[in-house]
């Protein structure tokens, strides 16, 4: 058995992602890696709710929607278990309003798939950015996996942040420090993606189909495979 293999099947993943279609742009080959392993994924979603876009024919996008097409993803990838933390229009887009206590409560006690009911062995965030949710879930979600005694609570071994198609948007660049090999798994994050159809464009735009598989692509060329994922690692204990 491959050691990737092995060290996969024996993991419980975790995935905070800030809206729907999140966890399929950053991770979804992860995702199919670890289930294909035979390990457990878990994904919470903060925020689903009506969504206004830019230059569609579809200018407003119903949570409901979005939260059907978050469904088939997760369907197709066989989660192990996912929610939504927020539905309401006072919640959605403005994570970064909402007291940070209470953020980081959700995630790290209160959710049906928190840290302390989970007890994950690997946790992935989204990298912040410009984009106040993304940054606002991952401060939340670093502070509810602080460092602490291993009998107090359950300790999270590996802490990282997922690529993004636009994560050029932001401070520094995106540095990828740990590289998921999802050479085998590629099909499957593009046809996740591809579940979330009221959010992806068509090329050449940022989301497109043709620019995940690009990215995917090139990650896998700068460790030497087909395609990989990128995350930047922020602990991992050995």
């Amino acid at each position: 058995m491959p050691i990737d293999t092995e060290f996969w099947g024996r993991q419980r993943l975790l995935i905070v992602a800030p809206h729907a279609d999140d966890e399929a742009y950053g991770c979804a080959g992860t995702i199919a890696k670890v289930k294909a392993a035979g390990g457990q994924v878990y994904v919470i979603v903060a925020s689903v709710g009506d969504l206004a876009h830019y230059g569609t024919e579809q200018p407003i996008v119903a949570g409901v929607t979005r939260a059907a097409e978050l469904r088939a993803a997760m369907e197709l990838l066989r989660v192990d278990g996912y929610e939504i933390l927020f539905t309401d229009a006072g919640s959605h887009l403005r994570l970064d309003a909402m007291p940070r206590r209470d953020l980081i409560a959700r995630l790290e006690r209160e959710a049906t798939y928190a840290i302390d009911k989970v007890r994950p062995t690997v946790l992935v965030l989204p990298a912040p950015s410009y984009n106040q949710d993304h940054t606002a879930l991952f401060e939340a979600g670093f502070a509810a996996c602080r460092p602490h005694r291993r009998d107090h609570k359950p300790f999270i071994d590996v802490v990282l942040a997922c690529d993004a198609v636009h994560l050029g948007w932001r401070q520094t660049p995106f540095r990828p420090t740990v590289y998921v090999d999802i050479s085998e798994h590629l099909s499957a994050k593009l046809d996740a993606l591809a579940c979330h159809a009221s959010q992806v464009r068509p090329a050449p735009d940022p989301g497109s189909l043709a620019n995940v598989e690009r990215l995917a692509r090139l990650r896998g060329a700068e460790i030497g495979v087909d395609a990989a994922e990128g995350f930047e690692c922020y602990r991992m204990v050995l």
